[in-house]
């Protein structure tokens, strides 16, 4: 049970005094993101809740962003421009994050905009939750045109998530959280922090949180508009590609869920179980058998695994089973499945697609 640190609500609209403390700050780490900044910064002003800092921090900015910073701040004090280190987004972070006065820290990204209730239905969320150590939100990923399936599939998904259970069953899946989302408890950040491990850090941080039995869940609105393009830091940054994705899935299963075992049940063997058996050979942990439904395949053997049907799956050797395919829809069979032979998530068995 994590104690709550929150005041209560401001009436909406009310301006903050000169001597207020602020109840939430929000850390907005940003390079070159001139274009973007004028609507996030709008957005953050025309909080509903009022008493906040902004700790916007130039990551080695060389357009006209701090320029921009310096006139707002200059304006309103509740933006605090800082330059960081200019070596990175887990240092632009972690600096920003020891400026952070409030209780709680709200992440924002630079070319992304807020709700105007975002941190009021936030902080209300942490404060009706005191065994929350984090709340999410739902977001609505732009410009619409031109959205690939795949990116709409991946908005339904992370939308779908809510109470803190669902958050824990899908972690494996992708990160349950969009990061720009997340407001967190700011002496549980400051306990574990963000680390530069060659794969996202935000994804890192969720499931180093959970493996410590930190409870997150997610806001039911769709607070944040989520900007997807080609020049954002998750497109570019090569520590944001799938193979990083599985290599920090793999590595937090082999600590965690598959610790206490050498070999697991691989239920898939598509493209995404043939990436997560690769990453996890690197941990020393291997499937022992791989189930499947492809007719071509059962009968044989995947670099030394037979390949069964999920009839087998009692008589065979009772060890971790991990589910890795694709898509909502056949997760949802499986797990139905799963359940039928009296196996249960989260203990027996585990989603990562």
């Amino acid at each position: 049970m994590v104690e709550s640190d929150l005041r209560p609500l401001t009436r909406q609209g009310q301006a903050p005094r000169a001597d207020s403390a602020p109840r939430v700050s929000i850390l907005l780490p940003y390079r070159d993101a001139a274009p973007t900044l004028p609507t996030c910064l709008r957005s953050i002003q025309r909080q509903s809740e009022t008493r906040w800092q902004c700790i916007a921090v130039d990551d080695g900015s060389r357009d006209s962003g701090p320029a921009l910073l310096a006139e707002i701040a200059a304006e309103d004090p509740r933006f605090i421009p800082m330059r960081a280190s200019g070596s990175g987004l887990v240092e632009s972070l972690t600096e920003g994050l020891e400026h952070c006065r409030a209780p709680v820290v709200a992440r924002m990204d630079a070319d992304d905009w807020m709700h105007r209730h975002r941190l009021r239905a936030q902080l209300e969320g942490l404060e009706t939750a005191p065994e929350l150590s984090a709340v999410g939100a739902r977001v609505r990923i732009f410009p619409r045109a031109g959205l690939s399936p795949g990116r709409r599939h991946y908005e339904a998904w992370l939308n779908s998530l809510g109470e803190a259970s669902s958050v824990e069953r899908d972690a494996f899946v992708e990160c349950p959280i969009a990061h720009p989302t997340l407001m967190i408890r700011t002496r549980v950040l400051r306990e574990f922090g963000y680390r530069a491990m060659g794969w996202p850090e935000d994804y890192d941080l969720m499931l180093r949180l959970l493996a410590a039995g930190h409870r997150l869940a997610v806001h039911p609105r769709r607070l944040l508009g989520w900007r997807d393009g080609a020049d954002r830091l998750s497109r570019k940054a090569p520590e944001y590609g799938l193979d990083r994705f599985t290599a920090c899935k793999a590595a937090h299963l082999a600590s965690g869920p598959l610790k206490a075992s050498a070999h697991y049940l691989l239920w898939g063997y598509g493209s995404t179980g043939r990436a997560l058996r690769r990453a996890l050979l690197e941990h020393g942990k291997s499937p022992s058998h791989i189930i499947e439904v492809h007719p071509r395949r059962l009968g044989k053997e995947i670099h030394g695994a037979p390949v069964v049907a999920p009839e087998a799956i009692p008589s065979l050797p009772r060890s971790p089973i991990v589910v890795s395919v694709a898509g909502s829809g056949p997760r949802s069979e499986i797990r139905q499945a799963l359940a039928d032979l009296g196996k249960n998530e989260g203990a027996d068995f585990f989603c990562a697609a």
